[in-house]
C-alpha cells in the first residue's frame, strides 16, 4: 500500500514523501497514529500543491530578506564606549549593545544572536558586522564606534 507521509517516521522516510508500506503496517500502525495517509489520487494533488505553495513562499520569504539586507546595509549605527585618558577603553560593544542602538536609532529590531561578531569591538573606530538575515543571506551592517 502507498503511503503519504504527515510526519517523520524513523526508518521509514521524511514528511511529505510516498512510501510504499505492508498493508497491516498502514492499517495498525501509519494510519491509526496519522503519521500518514492513504496515497490516493486526490491526496497526491493535494501533496503537490502543497509543495508548490511552501516553494512560493520560501521564494517570497528570500526576496524580503534581500531586501531588508540592503536596507541594512545603507545605515550606520553609532554605538559609544567609554574610554580613559589616553584612549583607552573600558570593557567592550557587545551585540547585545548594537542591538538596543538599532532600536533607538532606526527603530529596528535586531535579534542579537543575528549578529555574527566574532571578537568583542574593544577599540573605537569602524566596523562591519555580518548579520544572519536569512539562511542564505547575510548583511554587512557598518558600525561606528565613537570613545565617549
Amino acid at each position: 500500500m502507498d503511503i503519504i507521509l504527515t510526519q517523520d517516521v524513523k526508518a521509514l522516510g521524511k514528511k511529505g514523501e510516498v512510501v510504499k508500506v505492508s498493508d497491516g503496517y498502514a492499517r495498525n500502525f501509519i494510519l491509526p497514529k496519522k503519521l500518514g495517509m492513504e496515497a490516493t489520487k486526490q491526496n497526491i494533488y493535494d501533496l503537490n500543491a502543497q509543495k508548490a505553495a511552501e516553494v512560493k513562499k520560501q521564494k517570497e520569504l528570500l526576496e524580503e530578506a534581500k531586501n531588508y539586507a540592503k536596507k541594512l546595509e545603507e545605515l550606520t549605527i553609532k554605538v559609544s564606549i567609554k574610554a580613559g585618558e589616553g584612549g583607552k577603553t573600558f570593557g567592550s560593544v557587545s551585540t547585545k549593545e548594537i542591538a538596543a542602538a538599532a532600536k533607538e536609532q532606526f527603530n529596528i529590531d535586531l535579534d542579537k544572536k543575528k549578529l555574527q561578531l566574532n571578537d568583542p569591538i574593544k577599540n573605537a573606530g569602524s566596523y562591519t558586522v555580518p548579520v544572519k538575515v536569512h539562511p542564505q543571506v547575510t548583511a554587512e551592517m557598518k558600525i561606528k564606534v565613537e570613545a565617549v
